[in-house]
């Protein structure tokens, strides 16, 4: 797994093209101020270390809200960060789960959409912690 986490004083999104039949039909974007964007990939690899693969990226995402104190937290699927791809529908799950689990835990948490391409707007500071990568 791969993650590239930027704090964003505003991050929005437009749903452009649609990549996956299976996917919700989207049309509407979000717009998010002060946010905690994960840019997550979910790597082939991944399923074999699944439990610790999935404790890594918890203890990641609450660590980063702790030191960033976001208002809110977007997790999007990023399939540009290693050429190893998971199957959509396992990174999709994968996805789904971690947002359940945050959100059980009071995190305001949410996704962009899955299986589309996106305009995406990104206003980012520079600070220590705005931008972190992070592998496992």
């Amino acid at each position: 797994m791969k993650v590239l986490l930027i704090y964003c004083n505003r991050f929005a999104y437009t749903p452009t093209v649609k990549t996956l039949d299976s996917a919700e039909e989207v049309t509407d974007g979000q717009t998010y101020q002060d946010t905690q964007v994960a840019f997550i990939q979910v790597e082939e690899e991944d399923k074999d270390n699944e439990k610790s693969v999935k404790k890594n990226l918890r203890n990641l995402l609450k660590w980063i809200e702790r030191k960033n104190q976001p208002k809110h937290l977007l997790l999007h699927s990023f399939a540009h960060l290693s050429n190893s791809k998971a199957d959509p529908q396992y990174t999709q799950d994968f996805l789904n789960y971690m947002e359940e689990w945050l959100t059980e835990r009071e995190y305001s948490v949410s996704q962009t959409p899955f299986g589309y391409f996106l305009d995406l707007q990104v206003e980012a500071p520079g600070f220590s912690l705005a931008r972190v990568f992070k592998e496992f």
